[in-house]
């Protein structure tokens, strides 16, 4: 189970979190970096991302990479 930390959460926001792709995983999933260390999964369903990219995440699915 999560649990939040700081200021943003990318599983509970109210407001989308730029985190960066570690991990690609099946189903539309992937491994992000939410700092300190620690990595979420989200879904990366509705958008084109790569491992490296940065990306905006808002309850736990991506909605936009950041050029």
């Amino acid at each position: 189970m999560n649990h939040c930390e700081g200021d943003h959460c990318v599983t509970c926001s109210d407001e989308a979190v730029a985190v960066r792709v570690v991990r690609l995983r099946d189903g539309d999933l992937a491994d992000v970096d939410v700092g300190d260390g620690r990595t979420e999964e989200v879904s990366v369903a509705l958008v084109d991302a790569d491992v490296g990219d940065v990306v905006l995440v808002h309850a736990k699915e991506a909605i936009g990479v950041v050029p």
